[in-house]
């Protein structure tokens, strides 16, 4: 268990410290969503790799009853937290990436509500004790917002930053700007499948109409072959007149 005054630690560092490619990611990564450090980018994929530890072992044991409960827990879980639209499935948790979680941040989405002119100053409001969730003021900037809780973001009640003429709080014309960005990091929605059109029926045989013979003309009519005369048919051959020619010699 340990010692409660020293909590452990609850992210995963990366294998390798030098990695090129991994490194300009986890830059382009801090620079646009604010973060302090490298460190709160590999708490959002620690938390991602929970997520997609849980989806395997579920897919795994496909059929199992308890399996189908512990499914329904784990998307349920993803959808309040704002990662997954409804109706999804595990594989939509598999093709998550780190991005789509760090966009559910308090930070990421002060700034997406317009609360604040850029992301690093959101971070200055909630250390400082300006923003409230559900009425509850929260200085945590990488606390994962819930669906239902992400319309209660707000100024705290005793913020001076109520005041509409605060000259703190971002100018009316940026709003539209930041309703567009937040269109960005919405989770994507499935589109519908349309139902292909089916073709009509083709008629089987048995299903046509059966068409009336026509009737032959005289001249269509194939000419009819004379019948060869049978054996008995044949007339019968007259037995040759003996000739009465006797040999003088007899």
């Amino acid at each position: 268990m340990g010692d409660p005054k020293f909590s452990r630690k609850k992210y995963a560092t990366p294998s390798h410290p030098w990695q090129k490619a991994r490194i300009e990611r986890e830059t382009t990564l801090k620079k646009k969503y604010g973060l302090k450090n490298r460190k709160e980018i590999w708490k959002s994929e620690t938390i991602l790799r929970g997520f997609r530890s849980q989806a395997r072992l579920l897919l795994a044991r496909s059929g199992e009853e308890q399996a189908e409960k512990e499914k329904q827990q784990v998307l349920n879980r993803v959808i309040n937290f704002g990662l997954l639209p409804l109706d999804s499935t595990l594989d939509d948790i598999l093709a998550l990436d780190v991005e789509r979680v760090i966009s559910r941040r308090l930070q990421t989405l002060v700034y997406l509500r317009g609360l604040s002119s850029t992301t690093r100053q959101a971070r200055q409001l909630i250390i400082h004790g300006h923003i409230s969730v559900g009425g509850r003021k929260v200085r945590v900037p990488s606390y994962m917002v819930r669906k239902n809780e992400e319309d209660t973001i707000a100024y705290s009640q005793l913020s001076p930053l109520n005041e509409e003429e605060h000259p703190v709080r971002p100018k009316a014309d940026a709003l539209d700007e930041f309703a567009e960005k937040a269109k960005e990091h919405a989770p994507p929605q499935k589109a519908k499948e349309q139902k292909p059109k089916e073709k009509p029926q083709e008629k089987t045989e048995e299903q046509k109409p059966k068409e009336k013979p026509q009737e032959k003309t005289e001249e269509q009519k194939p000419k009819e072959k004379p019948q060869e005369k049978t054996e008995e048919q044949k007339p019968k051959e007259k037995p040759q007149e003996k000739t009465k020619k006797i040999t003088e010699g007899k």
